[in-house]
């Protein structure tokens, strides 16, 4: 049994596929003592948590614990994607004797982390404003295509989860008609997701080289990344613009959707290594190119996010405003 009176300690940890990253919350919200490990060097999650406990020397502490994972975590049973790590939540917090174990999906984590974000964390794209409290929309191109949405209340903010990345494409010129007769060809159903992703990035280039027959090797998505940024292969620099055309429009319908005066962010592993290239693409002018809504969009900020732990930040602000209502609910309850 813990003792009442141990030490609080809150912990939070964004898990990846390959790596997972832990760190403590300060009384003044801070995160401070960030471990990063490589997931293949443990067995378990149980496994890395009880390593960094020890590291931290907590074991005696109350810990309360938020962990952000990519994959499904409404169950009790959580079987993570792209790891072969199984675990019950209940037996997890049991293990380790937890005081408290919050569960939540990685773009939950990103969600909550957008109002925390200074200007530091970020790097603004074109006009409009962000104004304070109100709704926010999320989108990531990485893996796969994440989304999510923001929105305020009078206690703080509720998250939207969805998985808005699965929509259909809706091409809005000849080419990207082309590129979706390509994509035809290989799936029943086209989403953003087939567009807006490392694979989306590799298809794009696919579909381009067999509508302009370059007849040029298959290469990556890094490979074209790369050679786009450098200017030496008009090809892959089309790929590129043409993956930032269909993001600006996808972010666009985000915004009309949610009605996101409070921003639209870009998070994920791509985006961020070509801002400078974003920046003079038309992303821009294809998320405001909405006909009889452009004046909307055009109001609207977007932003792409260059902080390294979104997740972390996220995982701690989902796990203060939980603490914070089980004290009101605790406060009103003993009045």
């Amino acid at each position: 049994m813990l003792n009442d009176h141990a030490i609080i300690k809150n912990l939070v940890a964004d898990i990846g596929g390959t790596n997972i990253r832990i760190g403590l919350v300060d009384q003044h919200g801070e995160i401070d003592n960030v471990s990063v490990f490589a997931c293949a060097k443990f067995d378990t999650l149980a496994d890395v948590l009880q390593h960094y406990i020890d590291q931290q020397a907590l074991n005696g502490a109350k810990i309360n614990a938020c962990l952000a994972i990519a994959c499904p975590v409404g169950d009790d049973l959580i079987s993570m994607t792209n790891l072969p790590w199984q675990f019950s939540k209940q037996a997890l917090a049991n293990e380790l004797k937890l005081n408290k174990l919050i569960v939540i999906n990685d773009y939950t984590a990103i969600a909550f982390a957008m109002p925390k974000l200074t200007a530091q964390h970020k790097v603004k794209i074109g006009q409009g404003e962000a104004f304070e409290n109100q709704p926010i929309a999320i989108c990531g191109p990485g893996t796969g295509l994440g989304v999510a949405g923001l929105i305020p209340h009078e206690n703080g903010w509720s998250d939207i989860d969805g998985e808005g990345g699965h929509t259909d494409f809706a091409p809005i010129d000849s080419q990207e008609i082309e590129i979706l007769q390509y994509l035809l060809t290989k799936y029943d159903h086209v989403s953003y997701e087939q567009l807006l992703s490392g694979l989306g990035l590799e298809q794009i280039y696919q579909a381009l080289n067999h509508i302009k027959n370059a007849q040029l090797p298959a290469r990556s998505a890094h490979e074209i990344s790369e050679l786009a940024l450098a200017d030496v292969c008009p090809l892959c620099v089309e790929t590129l613009a043409q993956f930032c055309r269909v993001l600006g429009s996808f972010a666009g319908n985000l915004a009309l959707t949610l009605g996101s005066s409070g921003g639209v962010y870009i998070a994920g592993g791509i985006v961020p290594r070509f801002v400078a290239f974003l920046a003079e693409s038309d992303f821009r002018a294809r998320f405001e190119q909405k006909g009889r809504m452009t004046s909307l969009n055009e109001n609207i900020a977007t932003f792409v996010i260059t902080e390294s732990h979104p997740g972390l930040i996220g995982a701690s602000a989902y796990l203060s405003q939980h603490n914070a209502t089980e004290t009101s609910l605790g406060s009103n309850e003993s009045e």
